[in-house]
């Protein structure tokens, strides 16, 4: 059963820093990717950032480019998501989900395009004003 553990979640002040951590279990990390996604109140969830098991390439959405920085310890089947100069419309709980799909061992660049079907419960960021 693949088991996604996201934390490291909390309060922040702007411009302040958070790492997230995702741990997984019940699959075989190397041969899937690892997505992180956000959730603000009344918004649709959408697609941070991603790394491939593969080759290292990572994916950011514009709105994190600069600022967010995703790693992988694939001996600690856990990836990280280090956020450095929060905002407040980066308040949001945010979520890492797994996905077998070929095309993101290739390249983390198919991250807007993959379907994640495997969730874990969210982690709550909030970056006060």
């Amino acid at each position: 059963e693949v088991q996604l553990q996201a934390s490291g979640g909390g309060l922040v002040q702007t411009g302040g820093s958070l790492r997230l951590s995702c741990a997984a279990s019940g699959f075989s990390f190397d041969d899937y990717a690892i997505g992180w996604f956000c959730q603000a109140p009344g918004k649709e969830r959408e697609g941070v950032s991603c790394i491939s098991n593969n080759d290292g390439s990572t994916y950011y959405a514009d709105f994190v480019k600069g600022r967010f920085t995703i790693s992988s310890d694939n001996a600690k089947n856990t990836v990280y998501l280090q956020m450095n100069s929060l905002k407040p419309e980066d308040t949001a709980v945010y979520y890492c989900a797994a996905t077998p799909d070929y095309r993101l061992w290739y390249s983390a660049s198919y991250f807007p395009y993959v379907d994640f079907g495997n969730w874990g419960q969210g982690t709550q960021v909030t970056v006060s004003s």
